[in-house]
């Protein structure tokens, strides 16, 4: 009965009711619990960043949660900006974005570049500073999907070779700045664009094979430097050299397992976090401060806003009308799944140590602004989904 009334009512007209309102108020068909959660990851994050960098010695706190909260607000901004135009006419700009990102890519490694810690990330102009390589990492999802959307479902070997050269380019720039942790972000990125476009067994086997070839000639010709290789491996030491290599895996490690059950209060004095033994705790390693102030039970709520965060990606991808929206909202889940887990995993010693940051949750304006650019991207494949 429901069907036969709900047919009848829904193509008067001659189209689906559902599309006309779609059409002229998407936001009507806004995902609220994914833009609720974004928010609350933000607020996590502002609160988080503040109380890693209270205690600090020589350090401002107020300048970095003044400066988190305005990039969460021009995150906000940008997500909404990115929501409203439709996401179809994103994947037409495909190709300018690609364009605008490896220029970028470039510009880092002219004297525009700002050098800080040994590399060259950032792009400095006046008092603002940017850091192209986490732009990128959403321009490279578009423009995969945009890419292999077109193949539906029937991705040949010239479309895997054109995919790899896509990411090697903004990739290779990306090492040489050097940044390896965002290097293997975007491999992942290709690899979860490729599974999802429906590339065969046989493709995936080719890559591996020259993947291995591809690591075996960088290791032998000296490529990486000797901190990067032992970066990379610490992890697998079971007894690492705590005065150097293994200094950052063990402090951080301490500083988790001493949170217990329910953390030792936001901001406490006498701390790993607090006394500056975990380095960059305010970053790439904020996630020692959340299990040391917050505990088990902190650190286990942001996992499962995590978990759900990716769960409604996932969902959006399931729902999209067209394979474009489907590759773009895998692709947003896959960046996001790939730098919780390295993230996470290198405070507790499971991965190598990367500079890949916690999203939402790490300081920094380029990586926040860009987390919100998609969610913006998938709040838009939402309120489309019916067009």
């Amino acid at each position: 009965m429901e069907g036969f009334f709900g047919e009848s009512v829904d193509r008067i007209g001659g189209e689906p009711i559902s599309a006309r309102m779609a059409r002229k108020a998407p936001m009507r068909h806004l995902d609220p619990s994914l833009l609720m959660v974004t928010l609350m990851l933000g607020a996590y994050g502002v609160i988080m960043v503040h109380s890693t960098t209270t205690n600090s010695q020589g350090v401002d706190p107020q300048i970095f949660f003044s400066r988190q909260v305005a990039f969460l607000v021009a995150g906000i901004v940008a997500l909404l900006v990115v929501s409203f135009f439709d996401y179809r006419y994103i994947g037409s700009l495909a190709p300018v974005i690609y364009g605008i990102t490896v220029a970028a890519l470039v510009l880092v490694l002219t004297p525009l570049g700002t050098l800080r810690s040994g590399a060259t990330r950032w792009i400095s102009v006046g008092p603002f500073e940017a850091q192209p390589s986490e732009l990128g990492k959403v321009a490279v999802i578009i423009c995969l999907a945009a890419l292999l959307a077109q193949r539906k479902g029937e991705v040949r070997s010239r479309d895997v070779a054109l995919s790899v050269g896509l990411v090697a380019v903004p990739s290779y720039l990306i090492y040489e700045q050097p940044d390896l942790g965002t290097m293997m972000v975007f491999v992942a990125l290709l690899g979860a664009a490729l599974l999802c476009a429906g590339t065969k067994i046989r493709h995936f086997v080719t890559l591996g094979v020259l993947g291995l070839v591809g690591i075996i000639i960088v290791l032998q010709a000296g490529l990486l430097q000797d901190y990067q290789i032992q970066r990379l491996t610490s992890f697998l030491d079971p007894n690492p050299d705590v005065q150097s290599v293994g200094y950052n895996l063990t402090q951080s490690k301490i500083a988790i397992g001493s949170g217990g059950m329910q953390g030792k209060g936001l901001g406490g004095k006498n701390t790993q976090t607090s006394l500056d033994f975990v380095p960059e705790q305010h970053t790439d390693f904020i996630f020692t401060a959340v299990g040391e102030q917050l505990g088990f039970l902190g650190s286990a709520t942001l996992l499962g806003m995590f978990a759900f965060l990716m769960w409604r990606g996932l969902r959006i991808a399931a729902m999209s009308r067209d394979l474009f929206g489907t590759l773009l909202a895998a692709g947003i889940v896959a960046l996001w799944g790939f730098q919780i887990f390295v993230n996470v995993g290198m405070t507790m010693g499971i991965m190598p140590i990367t500079g890949i940051p916690l999203p939402f949750i790490s300081y920094g304006g380029s990586s926040l602004i860009t987390n919100y650019i998609a969610v913006g991207l998938l709040l838009n494949i939402h309120m489309r989904r019916y067009l």
